[in-house]
């Protein structure tokens, strides 16, 4: 190389160099890089904590970019019962790095089983992985309002064009030309006076569930778990602050209720009435001590039953939700059961613990003959059911609560229970799949559940709706949420 070409490769270099050197300026003048380093070596002298390095990284972790969604995906999983179901799992990233930060599935109590179901699953996957994910990346995951909004807005205009499709698909009507027919039925006996039946209240049609539902409500919760996780807090912290904009300066823990039998349709044995006998321990115990409780009735309740049938094994097992399953006839046997098991164990049944009964009457309604079940082979009407439910409370008074004792048709029947027992038992409905009505008579609590399209926003507006309606709140939560939001 000639002594020309090597001064005018040096004097390049020195150009790149000069270039870069002042490139370097002002990126670090823009960003204040050393402003921020003089800070931190400024605090970590006055602190002098043990670990230097430590402490660097903490304080330089409350000066980075915060978290933003890079992406959602959706994937098909199995719940505690083998049915398939979904989860969404949320992407994000933290200090320029892609990481998954948490995931969550909800339940689908109204989907049958089988192709139908596994289409909803398909379908709320579909919805996942392309649609919400393009329309969450780059959002803030503590914005749990904003994203919530995002998608209940996404599933409203689902839910209208799958109602303008019906619409297309849906056969015109021709009017009929023959006269209206009389709502009352007139049964006319000779020599008598006519009798007129007052109606059956017709059953209310169940909403259709939306095909991909479940994406919402799965979406909803993990984005909630995220925001909790970046915060550092424990998820009910991070809902109570949403609820009340503020973290509260104190929490109440609430009573745990165990459901220790279930005689419901599902179970062995005639008896469809109660779907859950559910212990309400006094308050003031421990979690501990109410499992521990819980778990010694049942075992209790096991050995009089095997006694009951001389050794041999007895019609029972342990369903999914830890409950008994167990085979009876009449509403009274898992009462007596439980009161003979608490005697036995020296736990006095209406002081130390109650009893609220999940009816799920809704369940039950034969609408041909407009009677309840009760019992493979036994019907009852919505009446004959009040003095059924009277009875009950009457001879079992550490029965606190029914649950869902009519379907929300019966309104005078609610009514009529709630000024019979008084303040004894307190009534109350399970709003999760209804639409918003008129409140029921007679109701003082609520249950929810998260399911569905329902996000972590819509549970906490419905809560603050019923409890001011109410006068107090009646939660069932599966709060893993999932750990779901029950």
């Amino acid at each position: 190389m000639s002594h020309g070409a090597f001064s005018k490769r040096v004097c390049e270099d020195k150009r790149d160099f000069d270039e870069m050197k002042n490139a370097a300026v002002e990126f670090y003048r823009v960003s204040r890089v050393p402003q921020d380093m003089e800070r931190a070596l400024h605090q970590l002298f006055l602190h002098r904590p043990a670990d230097l390095h430590g402490y660097l990284a903490d304080y330089f972790a409350n000066l980075a970019a915060p978290p933003r969604i890079s992406r959602v995906t959706g994937r098909q999983v199995y719940d505690a019962r083998g049915r398939l179901s979904v989860e969404a799992e949320v992407y994000c990233v933290v200090h320029n790095k892609d990481k998954s930060m948490s995931s969550a599935a909800v339940s689908s109590h109204l989907v049958p089983e089988s192709q139908e179901r596994t289409e909803h699953v398909m379908a709320a996957v579909l919805w996942i992985n392309e649609p919400l994910n393009s329309m969450l990346k780059d959002r803030n995951p503590c914005d749990q309002l904003q994203i919530d909004d995002i998608l209940s807005t996404f599933f409203k205009d689902r839910c209208l064009e799958e109602k303008e499709v019906r619409d297309r698909e849906r056969p015109e009507v021709i009017p009929s030309s023959s006269p209206p027919q009389t709502k009352d039925k007139k049964i006319i006996n000779k020599g008598k006076k006519s009798i007129v039946e007052k109606p059956f209240p017709a059953v209310e049609p169940q909403k259709p569930v939306l095909q991909g539902s479940l994406a919402v409500g799965s979406v909803s919760l993990a984005v909630a778990k995220t925001g909790a996780q970046i915060q550092g807090i424990h998820l009910y912290e991070y809902i109570a602050a949403l609820r009340n904009q503020e973290p509260p300066a104190q929490f109440h823990i609430p009573v745990s209720l165990v459901t220790l039998l279930s005689c419901g349709k599902t179970s062995p044995g005639k008896l469809n009435l109660l779907e859950e006998v559910i212990l309400i321990p006094k308050v003031g115990q421990q979690v501990k001590q109410i499992i521990t409780m819980a778990l010694e009735v049942q075992k209790e309740m096991m050995r009089i039953m095997k006694t009951l049938t001389n050794g041999g094994a007895s019609e029972a097992f342990v369903c999914d939700s830890g409950a008994l399953a167990v085979s009876h006839e009449r509403a009274e046997q898992p009462l007596d059961l439980i009161a003979e098991a608490c005697t036995n164990l020296g736990v006095p049944l209406g002081t130390q613990i109650h009893l609220a009964l999940n009816c799920a009457a809704h369940e039950l309604l034969d609408p041909s003959k407009g009677k309840y079940e009760v019992a493979t082979g036994v019907l009852k009407s919505p009446d004959e059911l009040v003095d059924l439910y009277q009875t009950l409370i009457s001879k079992y008074p550490a029965v606190v609560a029914l649950i869902d004792p009519f379907r929300q048709e019966d309104g005078d029947q609610w009514e009529k229970l709630s000024s019979m027992i008084g303040n004894s038992c307190s009534l109350l409905s399970d709003v999760s799949y209804k639409s918003q009505g008129p409140p029921l008579p007679g109701v003082r609590g609520h249950i929810l559940k998260h399911i569905n399209e329902t996000t972590v926003s819509d549970l906490i507006h419905m809560t603050s709706e019923q409890q001011g309606s109410t006068g107090n709140k009646k939660g069932s939560r599966k709060v893993e949420v999932s750990t779901t939001i029950q």
